[in-house]
């Protein structure tokens, strides 16, 4: 029991319980690399004596890129590749901001893949791109030109923002190109996309234009998710869910004081023709000017005389049914419920079942029809009812508030005509693409969420009320008929698609009705685009890997918009990592100062807080939680420890609690590695030739037996996409078999052990043990790799990652010639001085020749 529990400890990858973050300059050489860019690093100099990162990362990345090595062309000499195609595209991150840890580890994972599926033999294609982030864009230039010139958009108009919007974009929109090149990302930059790019507005403005004519996207009035702040609907993903104990003062955009939210407030309503009253409760009081109903439980015995009653409004004339509608709950409150439903997206179901009136009591800005703010309108309406005896009563009451994620304004429903997409067929399609095994998603238990949203999908609403985005190709006929308002009439009346106007006129000329004058553009964005080249060989691609937390937005989406489009699956398969969140379990948030930068973990960053526009309460949060968990900053890790670092993360599930101090941990495991190579080296001597030769001793079959199973358990671990397997089989390799007892055998010969020819077995572990790591640390694995000797069979490899990468077959055949040769010596009597053996293997061939 005692021995299993110690084999059980040393499989765990290294843990620093709280280790005391080391000071950013602790352990840290700086090296002077002058080494031009692009250009082959200096490798014929001895290696330092200590490990650090900057001097490993320098230089080895742009040399890569100008090899060509990142490109699926580099090195395939046959078409098609008889190894396969390996093509994923990368989701694309938002121009406005930069990459956090959960970004990084996004990407860490899918550089590990590529880079496997590289050294494997593929045709490997990583696709980078950006996306313009139409809302998130748009908010960040508005507030810059406030701020630098105090202008609104609206100041400067359409064009002149737009032009705004591209200098912003061609000043700041690298700084995540950046960041991923110093995480070790071998993307071919050659092909990078961006969203608003011609080709991808292209793409965009054509699968509109088919779709709508095929009658899938049309034009409807519904409620939508609306921003008074950026006048535009926005979509779920974009409303971020509040969750309130009880009465809560929040600040809103636009207002100079905190706005109450968590407070139920009761009213009566007068029942026509008799003195009784229904009592309805809501959180939000100024929608009452918009009730068409009241609604009760057609079992709630309290109400059965009341049918076909009608309730008078107590601020007009206005008469409405009590309707009874199985939605509504008989223990909350009195079991009456006022029904609104141009507000309110339980409300809208109920008025679509009764047929009841739509009464939309908002404008765009929030305001009311008389000019009142509708927050204002809140004390208002609360004033009036008490002046008219209709008030009973508030009371705290849990609720969820939708706010905007980007302008942090309380989300509004609003009856809106907007563009949809008709989800119905497409989301059945993509949900039998999964049950019917086409389509993979790892993990499988994510299958739930899939087939609970899919296969209750409602339509897509892809309007966007913004200027900078894709310009939806649709024109409205105006007609010489006063009874159609311009915009609000619904599709397939007068509305046309066309690739140009002349088109659009076009169409517009055989539309039966009244003759049509000049069409006008809606200002819409649809966020779809295509961001692959060369479709004929890179579609279908390979595999989407993302967070698990986009599942039912962007990646159904993704599938339904592929079948629909191409007839084919836009990947095969689907991985989703597990969200990363701090040490403490909490979400990353700017104001509680846990969002790391990737790039403060690879170079270290001293305490402080680098985000000036947070609330000043905000900012004295994030001080103390940075103090608590960084009290002397966050030393410098690297990117190879950092991406370890991650991927052994994965097995976390759903939530990743990443501590930066347990990186550290494998940055101390980088410089292991360092010194044991640097001490293998000197074992194996200036004039050290590689060789072919096997070895029989038992300490040289226990090692290979030893790299044999970690070989099989990394491949095994990359086809599963199980990482925390493949860092475990690399971490205890190195550390436990390779340095901890091997090493120490061949190194150490004063301890009387034989170690005749163990060199050689040595500088296969090396090889082969850096051949394993450089998919995850591509740095120091192609540092210490163009240290070693080379074999003559690796000649025409420049570079680690473009060398085949180890396979279980080759391990298993170096063991079985160990074997044969043990075997012949013994049943011939043979000694080392009369006898030796060597074999060549080609992958397809194997010989042994034997020389006595």
């Amino acid at each position: 029991m005692e021995e299993k529990k110690k084999q059980e400890k040393k499989l765990a990858p290294p843990t620093e319980k709280k280790a005391k973050p080391e000071k950013k300059d602790l352990g840290v050489i700086s090296y002077d690399v002058p080494t031009p860019p692009g250009e082959k690093k200096d490798v014929l100099s001895p290696l330092p004596d200590s490990y650090s990162p900057q001097y490993v990362e320098a230089a080895w990345y742009s040399w890569w890129e100008k090899q060509g090595y990142f490109k699926p062309e580099y090195g395939v000499r046959l078409e098609p590749n008889p190894r396969g195609v390996f093509m994923m595209c990368i989701p694309p991150p938002n121009v406005t901001g930069s990459l956090h840890l959960g970004h990084a580890l996004t990407n860490a994972i899918q550089d590990c893949l590529t880079r496997w599926h590289r050294m494997r033999g593929e045709t490997t294609l990583w696709n980078p791109g950006c996306d313009h982030a139409g809302i998130a864009t748009q908010v960040v230039v508005e507030k810059k030109l406030m701020r630098e010139r105090g202008l609104s958009r609206h100041d400067l108009g359409r064009d002149q923002f737009i032009q705004e919007v591209w200098k912003w974009k061609n000043e700041k929109g690298d700084r995540i190109y950046h960041q991923l090149k110093k995480l070790g990302s071998s993307l071919d930059w050659d092909r990078a996309c961006f969203t608003m790019d011609p080709k991808l507005s292209y793409a965009v403005q054509e699968a509109f234009i088919r779709l709508h004519e095929d009658g899938v996207i049309y034009r409807s009035k519904r409620l939508v998710n609306w921003s008074c702040t950026l006048n535009s609907a926005i979509s779920d993903i974009e409303v971020d869910k509040k969750e309130l104990t009880g009465r809560t003062l929040l600040p809103v955009p636009g207002y100079k004081d905190k706005v109450e939210f968590g407070v139920l407030v009761s009213f009566s309503y007068n029942i026509e023709g008799s003195d009784e009253e229904v009592i309805v409760a809501t959180t939000r009081i100024e929608t009452m000017l918009g009730d068409s109903a009241v609604a009760v439980h057609p079992a709630d015995p309290r109400y059965q005389h009341l049918k076909g009653k009608m309730v008078l409004h107590p601020f007009c004339d206005r008469k409405m049914p009590i309707v009874f509608d199985e939605f509504v709950d008989v223990n909350f409150g009195t079991g009456a419920v006022k029904i609104t439903p141009a507000h309110d997206h339980n409300d809208y179901e109920v008025g679509n079942r009764h047929h009841l009136a739509f009464i939309n009591i908002l404008d765009e800005n929030g305001l009311l029809i008389n000019g009142m703010k509708r927050f204002e309108a809140r004390k208002a309406v609360l004033q009036a009812l008490k002046d008219r005896g209709h008030f009973k009563e508030t009371k705290d009451n849990p609720m969820v508030v939708p706010v905007c994620s980007r302008s942090k304004d309380i989300v509004e429903p609003l009856l809106k005509p907007q563009w949809y997409v008709d989800c119905a067929d497409m989301g059945k399609q993509a949900a039998d693409s999964v049950r019917e095994g086409r389509l993979k998603i790892i993990p499988d238990h994510h299958h739930k969420t899939w087939f609970n949203w899919l296969d209750n999908i409602r339509d897509w609403c892809i309007s966007r009320q913004l200027w900078w985005g894709h310009r939806i190709p649709a024109y409205f006929v105006t007609v010489t008929d006063p009874s159609v308002t311009p915009g609000e009439d619904m599709d397939g009346h007068y509305w046309v698609s066309g690739r140009t106007e002349e088109e659009a006129r076009d169409k517009a000329a055989k539309h039966p009705g009244p003759e049509c004058v000049i069409p006008s553009v809606c200002n819409t964005c649809f966020p779809l685009s295509v961001q692959t080249q060369d479709l004929s060989v890179f579609y279908p691609g390979t595999l989407l890997e993302t967070g698990h937390d986009i599942l039912f937005f962007w990646v159904a989406r993704m599938v339904m918009m592929g079948l629909k489009l191409t007839g084919k699956l836009p990947f095969k398969e689907v991985y989703l990592h597990a969200v990363v969140r701090d040490a403490h379990g909490r979400k990353m948030s700017k104001s509680l100062g846990n969002v790391i930068d990737p790039l403060d973990v690879i170079t270290g960053i001293s305490l402080e807080l680098q985000d000036s526009n947070l609330d000043p309460v905000e900012v004295e949060k994030a001080k103390q939680g940075q103090k608590s968990d960084y009290p002397t900053g966050i030393p410098e890790c690297g990117t190879d420890a950092l991406r370890f670092a991650l991927c052994a993360y994965t097995s976390q599930g759903r939530d990743i609690n990443m501590d930066v101090n347990r990186i550290l941990g494998y940055r101390h495991f980088c410089n292991k590695l360092w010194n044991a190579v640097k001490f293998a080296m000197r074992t194996l001597g200036d004039n050290f030739v590689p060789s072919e030769k096997a070895q029989e001793s038992v300490s040289d079959r226990w090692i290979l037996s030893r790299l044999c199973t970690a070989v099989g358990l990394c491949n095994a671990g990359f086809q599963a996409y199980d990482f925390p397997a493949i860092t475990t089989a690399i971490y205890n390799f190195w550390l436990y078999e390779l340095c901890d007892v091997y090493l120490v055998r061949v190194c150490l010969p004063c301890l009387c052990l034989p170690v005749s020819g163990g060199v050689q077995t040595l500088f296969t572990c090396l090889e082969t043990g850096l051949l394993l790591l450089a998919p995850i640390m591509p740095f120091v694995g192609e540092e210490l790799y163009q240290r070693l000797p080379r074999r003559r069979s690796q000649d025409g490899h420049p570079s680690i990652h473009v060398t085949p990468y180890p396979e279980t077959e080759e391990m298993e055949f170096v063991m079985t010639v160990v074997r044969t040769i043990r075997s012949l010596r013994a049943d011939y009597n043979l000694t080392k001085t009369r006898a030796d053996c060597e074999f060549i293997h080609d992958h397809k061939h194997c010989t042994v020749i034997s020389r006595l």
